[in-house]
């Protein structure tokens, strides 16, 4: 195998997302969980972006995480790997970022990087180096306040010089709006006076086509799934890159029991859930029981056995910000957050035991731990639910499942039934 594109995701909804985009755009891809296991069989395949759950952990596992994948897709024989980061630029002062950023350059012998956070798709963009979702800066929007990386500075480059050990310059729009060429003239003129890293301002889909133009002429870049369209269609236009599998076909029917869970605690999830229990059982965990020990995680799946011969149910850990900052309070962050995942990740453990095989999971870090606890290793990208949400298949395991990955601020108020009309 040869694969055109690699990719490097610092979390498992945020790979589902750039499969997705890659897919769209005309890529054979599939998704795996960490670094494939040697029998994993891929064969017609144009990118693989392996998942790794990287975004809040110490940044020299991070690293360590992350060098190893690059490593894993360098022999496929990718010869431009994508770092991919979430579109708000999840990341606190101390990485993880620009520590991985500068590991991987390191490693691609590469004296400079683009990056963009930028996918005007779904309202972010970048001008001037500061990143906006919608109209508002993010440091003025709602995801300024996310609980285990909120992101108080909207300025890319002042954000990513505190992480990397390089210097980090801007590719500003003028810059962009003049072609490839001058990005990649910009990006050598940065790289001359020492800097490793060039945030590039996008504000509309033809700049991420030239960004990715302008990046593949590197071995490495970082980006959200943005600049993955970007590097996807000039792999496409440059003939590198084969016609996208059926995505309308997953194979068989799954079939089976379904149901939900909710770990996010973003504004857009909470609606979504609200919008939900008119159309099937919803159950909150309290997180002090949580906290306390097995018995709400025993509780919860009675509750489900009660209830999910009839149809889907939906279990929750969300809560208002409000709620979940006097937890942290009261209890630690790390520890509230690990345990509310942890409790999700139990529970659909159980649900699976009693023969659900079609599971829509909300959260990022919520997400990631499900996906852990389940084993899973690989999957093939069906139809999307929403932007940047596809139906993934599972590949290399027993018995078939389907699955949503979705990272919080995604998809409308209708998310949870239209991902179970399209699980089929």
């Amino acid at each position: 195998m040869s694969l055109a594109l690699g990719s490097v995701a610092d979390d498992y909804t945020g790979a589902s997302d750039l499969a997705n985009t890659l897919t769209r755009a005309g890529l054979r891809t599939v998704q795996t969980i960490g670094i494939p296991a040697d029998d994993l069989a891929l064969t017609d395949v144009d990118a693989v972006v392996v998942a790794l759950k990287s975004r809040s952990i110490p940044a020299a596992e991070a690293v360590e995480r992350s060098r190893a994948a690059d490593a894993w897709l360098r022999r496929q024989g990718a010869a431009h790997v994508l770092f991919k980061i979430c579109s708000t630029f999840d990341s606190t002062d101390r990485g993880n970022i620009g520590p991985v950023l500068d590991a991987l350059r390191g490693d691609a012998g590469e004296a400079i990087a683009l990056v963009t956070p930028a996918f005007p798709e779904t309202g972010r963009t970048v001008y001037q180096g500061n990143l906006f979702v919608g109209a508002l800066p993010l440091d003025e929007s709602p995801l300024k306040d996310h609980p285990l990386n909120p992101m108080r500075d909207a300025n890319l480059v002042r954000v990513l010089a505190r992480q990397s050990a390089a210097g980090v310059g801007l590719v500003d729009f003028a810059t962009v709006t003049r072609g490839p060429e001058a990005v990649a003239a910009r990006l050598a003129a940065l790289a001359a006076e020492g800097a490793g890293a060039g945030v590039a301002d996008a504000i509309a889909e033809a700049d991420l086509e030239t960004l990715g133009a302008a990046a593949l002429r590197h071995r490495v870049s970082v980006g959200a799934s943005g600049l993955g369209l970007g590097l996807a269609r000039a792999l496409v236009a440059a003939g590198r890159a084969g016609a996208p599998d059926d995505a309308s076909d997953l194979g068989a029917p799954v079939g089976g029991l379904a149901a939900c869970l909710a770990g996010s605690c973003s504004q857009a999830t909470l609606g979504q859930i609200a919008a939900a229990q008119a159309l099937m059982p919803v159950r909150r965990l309290d997180p002090e029981r949580v906290l306390d020990g097995e018995a709400e995680i025993e509780d919860a799946l009675a509750w489900a056995g009660q209830h999910i011969g009839a149809g889907p149910v939906l279990i929750a850990s969300s809560a208002e910000p409000e709620t979940v900052r006097a937890l942290q309070a009261r209890h630690g962050g790390d520890r509230v957050g690990h345990a509310l995942e942890g409790a999700l990740a139990r529970i659909a453990e159980g649900l699976v035991s009693r023969g659900v095989r079609r599971l829509v999971v909300a959260g990022g870090e919520t997400s990631g731990a499900v996906v852990d606890r389940l084993g899973l290793k690989a999957f093939r990208l069906g139809p999307e639910i929403a932007a940047g949400v596809p139906v993934l298949r599972t590949l290399g395991q027993g018995e078939a499942m389907l699955l949503a990955l979705k990272s919080g601020n995604f998809g409308g108020r209708d998310f949870f039934p239209r991902a179970l009309d399209l699980m089929r």
